[in-house]
């Protein structure tokens, strides 16, 4: 079920809503790196305080722990509540870090590959500028293979072959 920011407000404490008003949309992209691990870090902290203070009031209404309070919990929807809300804010930052390190990692990809390319090109290019010039004291040049790759599978050739293997045993044997 979703909550609304106002049923969200009422729900949490001023210094939870200021947290989990950072991790919505457009607040969250303006954190730096560092802002986003500390938020994330902080609203974990909250989240797992809700949840525990949930847990125990649950233990409570089933009977098996002793009130916190003078009378026992009767409801803990409204815990239960809180703790969705800071739960979807955990999220939220979570997807927002996982973006990040995505994006981080696409830009250092992509710097590799033009790295790579860099160092291709030049190798290229000192090769073509020696080819010509094959003589003992320089060492040995790699020389490009020039036939063409054979795009028939091994299987196929072996399947082929022992076919008419067995097809020529067949001749062989009726006329004797």
């Amino acid at each position: 079920m979703a909550i609304s920011r106002r049923q969200a407000e009422r729900l949490l404490t001023a210094d939870e809503w200021q947290l989990v008003q950072k991790s919505h949309h457009p607040a969250i992209q303006t954190l730096s790196d560092a802002d986003l691990s500390d938020l994330a870090k902080r609203i974990r902290e909250r989240r797992d305080r809700a949840q525990s203070e949930a847990h125990r009031q649950r233990r409570e209404i089933r009977g098996k722990a002793d009130p916190k309070g003078t009378k026992a919990v009767s409801k803990d929807t409204g815990t239960r509540a809180k703790l969705e809300v800071l739960a979807m804010g955990v999220r939220s930052v979570n997807t927002e870090q996982s973006r990040r390190s995505r994006m981080r990692d696409k830009i250092r990809m992509v710097e590799n590959m033009r790295a790579a390319l860099a160092r291709r090109k030049e190798a290229k290019a000192e090769h073509d500028a020696s080819f010509n010039a094959r003589h003992a004291h320089a060492g040995m040049h790699a020389i490009e293979n020039s036939k063409p790759k054979n795009l028939v599978r091994p299987m196929e050739r072996g399947r082929l072959r022992k076919a008419g293997a067995v097809s020529q045993a067949k001749r062989d044997a009726r006329n004797p």
